[in-house]
Order: C-alpha cells, then structure tokens, then sequence
C-alpha cells in the first residue's frame, strides 16, 4: 500500500487544482456606462442578467473618476492614490518623466503600476489567464502580464473582439485561459463626444448591449455557458458639461509662475514655493463651482491625498462644471461640451454598472451600491486563490453575491 501512497496524494492534489479551475471568469468593462443607461429600455441582454443572474444598484468608482485609475482599481483593490495610476496623464514631479495614455511607452512601463493586478495574482498560483484590452495588460515585464494579451487598438471592430475570447477558451484544456479581460469604449465615447440622453448614446448602449448578447451565444456554443461566470462592469459613469459651465483659473490668479496639471472636473497646481500661500487665498477667496484644497487637506473620502504625485493644490470642480487654465478666448468659450467625468465619486452620475451571472452567482439577486476595488477579492474568492491582503477591497462587502461553495 505504501508504494501507492505519493500516487495517490498527487491524484488528490490535481483533482482540486482540477477541480478549482472547472469554472470560468469573463470581466468584461463597457467604459462609461451609467449605472442608470438600463433604465431606458435598450438592454435586453442586461435584462436576463439582472432576471437570472446578479445585479448591483450601481458599481461605484474611486476618485478620481476616470478610465485607467479605476480600471487598475478594479483589477488590484486598490485606491489609485495606493496603485499609481492617480489620473488618465501625471508627472513624477521628482524625476519630471510623465504618465499619458496616449504614449504607448509610459502605458507599457510597468515602474508606474503597483500593486498586483489579478491576472498576476492569478499566474502565480497555476491560473492561465488573458486580456483583450485592460489598462496595465501591456506591461513591459511578462510575469506581471496575463499569458495571453492583445495590445490595445482602440479602432478593433467588437466582434472581432468577441471572437479572440472565444478562440482563447477553444484551446487545449491545460492552454486555456481561466480568466479574461475584455474592454468595450462606446458608450464613453460617445458620451464625451454627444453627451449622456442623446441618439447617439442611446445608440452606444445599444451597441454595447448586443455585445452581452453575443458571448452569451458564443459561450452556448462552445457549450461553456453554465461554467463561465460572466461579470459586467463600467469604470465610470458621465454628466453632461457646456461651454456656459467653464472656469478659467489663469484668469483668478492671473500671471503667477505656476504650473497647471489636467483639465475639466479636476486641475493640480505647483505654484512657486514662495508664493503657496497667497496663491491657495486667492483661490479660496474665488471658489465658485469649485473647491481648492491643498494636498494634505483633501478630503478623507476621496481617499486621494496619499499619492507623492499629487502636487501641492489640488482643484475638484462641481458636477457639470469645467476647469481650465488657458489664455486663449476660443478654448475658454468652445473646449467644454457634450459629457465629461471625473468628479467626486460619490456623485452618482459617476456611478457605473455591476451584473454578474454563472455558477458562483446567486440567482435572481439585488444588491445596492456596489464598491470596484471590492471586484479583485471576489474573483479570488470566485477561482479560490489567495488574494494579496495589503489592498483597500474587501470581500465581506460583496461574498453574499456568491452562492454557498
């Protein structure tokens, strides 16, 4: 019997590997997709979620609210002040080197991500996984990348999209991926470009809607439907800005040597060191539509004050309002228009979406607000992997999403 005995403690072992990989996970992001878009009666797919599956009141995002912070907090469980990525485009202001997305170079320089995304945490512990499109999926390093990416081509038609995550679960079993990103943009861009309760938008839900529906048929396909749990969220959401709703801050502090960060909902500024405490009361004495803090005093709620790169005034505009800081006429009169984001994100037109269906789910279930940093201990808890402890998520806000293991 004891010649038996490794043969046997192996066999038990990959059967539970096995076994904790029987299931799928899809994370799919539709960027800018207000948790209210369902209420118009254009989501049929989204619907038969919400009847068999899970749905959350809304997914809400951190601050502040913009597309690569949250979709690196979704991905790790972490503030963006704690994982890097504090906005869209920063600067170190130590090293001067600075962060765009437009710049396929610091998108791909991995030195500008901390923490851990979950397709490494996932890697780690024996999980093949994939993105096709995720902010941070482009790495430079490949043990911090999933094993299968795509390099992000903003123009790639969506079924196309829909066809590589299929491709991917047709592979060998022990090729397969068990847990996938995909990315969808419209409803962000048209809502930046037409605003939130237009056609056009309309439209872009539409669109994105018939994406649900699409691998929910490809998925019966390839008969994995009923062991793929699928989980449909937004990074964001959007409010409507105009051109009547913009604030020139060149114009309240006139010439001062400062240097201005970003744009729209939120401005940094490093003004010279002598000069700190006269620029902060002229602002202060100026707030209309806006709030300047500087950085040690931002608010605890934002949970946005603990970041090196945050420069030493920081600007929030309200809701629907603009903040810029140009000399030129024409941009202070035309820039702002159509939707925009990145308010506080307790405004709930910042609120995105949270659906999710498939074997680990509860059937049938409501939820209120949803938290995205709450969204990398539930798909540890979903694969059954050890998750990093050091992050802001916390699972016992969203475990009785899942059905009883």
């Amino acid at each position: 019997m004891k010649l038996f005995k490794p043969f046997f403690i192996f066999f038990i072992f990959f059967s539970s590997l096995l076994s904790a990989q029987t299931e799928y996970v899809i994370l799919i992001s539709f960027d800018g997709f207000r948790w209210d878009y369902p209420n118009r009666g254009l989501t049929p797919n989204l619907d038969f979620i919400e009847k068999e599956g899970v749905k959350a009141l809304s997914l809400q995002p951190c601050f502040p609210s913009k597309t690569f912070p949250n979709h690196y907090s979704i991905i790790t469980g972490l503030y963006p002040q704690n994982h890097g990525i504090i906005f869209n485009s920063f600067k170190n202001p130590y090293s001067g080197k600075e962060y765009r997305i437009s710049d396929t170079a610091s998108v791909r320089n991995s030195s500008w991500y901390l923490g851990e995304a979950f397709w490494e945490t996932a890697k780690r512990q024996g999980i093949k996984t994939a993105s096709y499109f995720w902010p941070g999926s482009e790495m430079d390093l490949s043990y911090r990348r999933p094993d299968y990416f795509e390099k992000y081509d903003h123009k790639r038609p969506y079924d196309q999209r829909i066809k590589g995550v299929i491709d991917w679960l047709k592979l060998p079993y022990n090729q397969r991926p068990h847990f996938i990103t995909a990315y969808f943009d419209a409803t962000d861009s048209y809502g930046h470009k037409f605003g939130t309760g237009t056609d056009e938008t309309n439209f872009a839900i539409s669109t994105l809607d018939s994406v649900v529906g699409k691998l929910i048929s490809e998925l019966k396909s390839i008969s994995l439907l009923d062991s793929t749990n699928l989980i449909i969220v937004s990074d964001h959401g959007m409010s409507n800005v105009s051109s009547e709703r913009t604030i020139n801050i060149k114009d309240i502090i006139k010439d001062s040597g400062c240097r201005f960060y970003d744009s729209g909902p939120t401005m940094m500024i490093q003004p010279p060191e002598s000069k700190l405490e006269e620029i902060f009361g002229i602002l202060k004495k100026n707030e209309n539509h806006f709030k300047v803090y500087k950085r040690e005093d931002i608010p605890a709620h934002l949970n946005f004050s603990k970041n090196p790169f945050i420069l030493e005034l920081f600007l929030l505009a309200e809701p629907g309002w603009s903040l810029i800081s140009s000399d030129k006429n024409e941009e202070y009169n035309n820039r702002q228009s159509g939707g925009n984001h990145g308010y506080d994100n307790h405004f709930i037109e910042m609120h995105g979406i949270f659906y999710a269906i498939g074997p680990s789910f509860k059937k049938g279930y409501k939820t209120g607000t949803v938290q995205n940093i709450d969204i990398y201990p539930l798909l540890c808890a979903i694969l059954d992997v050890t998750g990093r402890q050091n992050i802001d998520g916390k699972i016992e806000r969203v475990e009785f999403l899942l059905n009883e293991k």
